[in-house]
């Protein structure tokens, strides 16, 4: 078997108080895909960055290949001493990687290489820090909220390009379908420790769920023999004193490990406050136009949105996603067009940047400096006692703002937000930095909000979850409205290509036609081969998905390449080529159906 790329044993590190990583152990072998998941401020970041060599334990073991290739994404680059996104990236290289490797990244990322890092949007960084750790193609990529501020399209590149890669991956991310597509093992970081799942990250939550309620379990069962021994100590029948003795000692010794249990941390309580019923009629805009330096961003949109809608608006970075919810609300005033909003309107808005003064402390923020308390539905709060629904502690109430991580952050906003009486809800990318629990939680909320939503989101999963309609650029400042989450607007979309493709096959004049009397008529009838192929197509699309899904059962395997690196990369050919296959056939067979459509409808 292989040497691992990357062994992490008895990993124990503490800034004080509580250890943050108590014996967290990770292993990374040739090819493996690992998702390492837990809840905000568990310590994932950090045992990444031990793994990179970039933050040293204060015990435990670390191993890394020496003639291993490493890149590590950080959440913030660094992007001093470049000039531009090019120079970052060559920087990343090794002096046998492939220096032509780096214009092809930046190109496929939608970049030019020319810009100059100090002066990139949110979603030009994450692209750009991308490029600097895929070009060289190492043994071992470690991803830190790779999907952050990026737009969809970019994501699902980013999928295509981690499933071909043959660079073994340790991956941290709130979005789910990512995580579904390009684990193939998962490491949950929990209370300080590691346990693996040797399944992808779509197995993970059935699977931490049922440790849970063991661990539940055996504490209970814990507690019973505690109140069994005492009984015994008070009651028995008196024995040998060493026995007594003994039987005393055990006794303790489980008192102790019931007392030092450290439980599961809790779920955050959201509940949004209430504002009084707005108008059934929420916002209404009809031929709506917004232009920039002459590019239109916006071009006769129009759109009813009543009272209990929830609204998804996606599209790539740039797209206007965010001018357009803002024209909505009364923002932005258009160029064109005309726009009104409901009658007893409450607008409460997540903005995208959350801009947050690092001095601030919580409790200040909260109360915007108003005493010790916060009014939620009417109900005057303690500080502390709101900040424990959003997983705060007590003793945070006076941190700065700047000492908290990026999911800590995100909640803390989203806990202002909710404060505020609302029955328009407003969020702007809400799923960054939020972990899964809260993001459940949030899902939560924004489907049993009593009001309107309008949302703004890259996570194809918490869209789907949430929203009752979608609403997408179609190109040229013109924006479509979909029922339904990103999967129902991928499928309306793929049914549009259809007829359209339908639509130009009837109206095309055939390439071989002697004469349209007898074009006619050839297209009244399919010929037996057509036919054939018609009736066995199905089949062998079908026998050719059974093979596909025993290639990804075989390549699943985490010791496949360790074991055997040629029949590794034999399956992956085989795997690239049957899915070629399938979708060659699968366009044959749609063009053959849609011609007998046509001829049966002649």
């Amino acid at each position: 078997m292989a040497p691992p790329l990357l062994k992490l044993d008895a990993i124990r590190l503490t800034f004080g108080g509580t250890p943050l990583l108590d014996g967290a152990s990770l292993m990374v072998g040739p090819g493996e895909r690992l998702a390492l998941v837990g809840r905000n401020g568990s310590g994932k970041s950090t045992l990444l960055k031990i793994a990179a060599g970039l933050v040293e334990p204060q015990e435990g073991e670390v191993f890394r290949q020496p003639t291993a290739t490493i890149r590590y994404l950080p959440q913030s680059p660094d992007w001093q001493g470049f000039a531009t996104v090019r120079a970052y990236v060559e920087a990343g290289l090794g002096p046998a990687d492939d220096v032509n490797r780096v214009a092809l990244v930046i190109d496929r990322l939608g970049l030019s290489g020319e810009e100059d890092p100090a002066t990139l949007s949110g979603g030009e960084a994450r692209r750009a820090a991308l490029a600097r750790v895929l070009a060289p193609e190492p043994d071992l990529l470690l991803l830190d909220e790779p999907t952050n501020h990026l737009d969809l399209a970019t994501i699902e590149w980013l999928e295509e390009e981690l499933q071909r890669s043959s660079s073994a991956l340790v991956t941290i991310s709130h979005d789910r379908r990512f995580l579904e597509r390009v684990s193939r093992a998962t490491v949950w970081l929990d209370r300080g420790v590691t346990r693996r799942l040797d399944k992808g990250f779509a197995h993970f939550e059935e699977w931490r769920d049922k440790v849970l309620e063991e661990e539940e379990r055996e504490q209970y069962k814990l507690g019973r023999q505690i109140v069994r021994e005492e009984h015994w100590l008070r009651y028995g029948v008196t024995a040998r004193r060493k026995r007594n003795v003994r039987r005393l000692g055990e006794l303790q010794a489980l008192r102790e490990r019931h007392r030092t249990h450290v439980r599961a941390e809790g779920v955050a309580s959201m509940t949004a406050s209430d504002a009084a019923e707005s108008g059934k009629l929420v916002i209404e805009a009809r031929g709506l136009g917004k232009a920039y330096d002459g590019h239109a961003v916006v071009k006769d949109f129009s759109t009813r949105i009543l009272r209990g809608d929830r609204v998804g608006f996606v599209g790539p970075n740039g797209a206007g996603k965010t001018t357009l919810v803002n024209l909505l609300t009364g923002i932005l005033q258009p160029d064109e067009g005309s726009h009104r909003l409901g009658v007893n309107l409450e607008i409460a808005m997540l903005d995208q940047k959350r801009a947050l003064d690092p001095q601030e402390t919580l409790a200040h923020f909260l109360t915007d400096g108003r005493g010790d308390s916060v009014v939620v539905n009417g109900q005057e709060r303690h500080v502390v006692s709101y900040m424990k629904d959003f997983l705060f502690k007590p003793e945070q109430a006076r941190t700065p703002i700047r000492d908290l991580s990026g999911g800590e952050r995100a909640r803390l906003v989203l806990a202002r937000l909710l404060a505020r009486p609302a029955n328009l809800l407003v969020l702007d990318e809400p799923t960054n930095d939020l972990d899964m629990e809260t993001l459940d939680l949030l899902q939560e909320l924004v489907e049993g909000f009593p009001g309107t939503v309008l949302l703004v989101s890259h996570d194809r999963d918490f869209l789907d979850r949430t929203v009752t309609s979608t609403i997408a650029p179609a190109g040229e400042g013109r924006w479509v409205e979909y029922a339904g989450g990103y999967s129902d607007m991928m499928a309306q979309r793929k049914g549009e290509e259809l007829e359209r493709r339908k639509a130009r096959g009837a109206s095309e004049t055939p390439k071989e036609k002697p004469a349209p009397a007898a074009s006619k008529a050839a297209m009244k009838k399919l010929s037996y081969k057509q036919k054939f192929a018609l009736e066995t197509l199905p089949q062998k699309i079908e026998q050719l998905g059974a093979e596909i899904d025993g290639l990804e059962a075989k390549l699943s395997d985490p010791a496949l390449y360790a074991r055997d690196a040629s029949a590794f990369e034999r399956f992956t050919k085989e795997l690239d080529e049957k899915r070629d296959t399938r979708a060659r056939l699968e366009e044959e067979w749609l063009e053959l159906e849609m011609l007998r459509e046509e001829i049966e409808g002649v």
